[in-house]
């Protein structure tokens, strides 16, 4: 799929045989810096959620020659310092990233909170809240953030909506 300046995306991944991409929790930190680093100048970022064996992000394209570099860049980087650090060889990630084009702004709620409920879905956390891992938290705390929050916020009418809406 050819990535469109301007145009919204689901990106996600998952470990090589579903394994995991994450060992511990350093990793989840050190992947956001890297992906901070190579993706986040050529994207506009709406949600995202790391779990143990794969990640999703929802993003605008700003650059797409620049996103397509970053995020090959970025992937290489994370999985030369995972298996570095554990002794591994080989890919981590199972092919190349997955994008869906999302169209639609009613598509744009609806991934939103899909990503934001994979830790509640897999039984990991009882409140998206409590979930470290995922931009969610952003969103209910006025913590700095890279996240478009007004944006998004505006999708979902403000923030008692959002709420809502990943009540149900």
């Amino acid at each position: 799929m050819k990535i469109e300046e301007g145009s919204y995306y689901h990106v996600y991944n998952r470990g090589n045989n579903k394994g995991l991409i994450f060992f511990e929790e350093a990793n989840y930190d050190y992947f956001l810096e890297k992906f901070k680093k190579y993706v986040c100048p050529n994207v506009d970022i709406f949600a995202y959620c790391l779990m143990p064996n794969h990640f999703h992000f929802f993003l605008r394209i700003i650059d797409p020659n620049g996103f397509e570099k970053g995020i090959k860049n970025f992937l290489i980087s994370y999985t030369k310092s995972i298996n570095q650090t554990y002794k591994k060889v080989g890919s981590l990630f199972q092919g190349r990233y997955k994008s869906k084009k999302i169209d639609s702004e009613e598509y744009y709620t609806r991934i939103i909170t899909y990503i934001h409920h994979n830790p509640k879905d897999a039984g990991m956390v009882k409140n998206l809240e409590d979930y470290r891992f995922s931009s969610y938290k952003a969103y209910v705390t006025g913590k700095p953030t890279l996240i478009k929050k007004e944006e998004v916020l505006r999708w979902f009418g403000n923030l008692e909506g959002f709420i809502a809406d990943h009540a149900l």
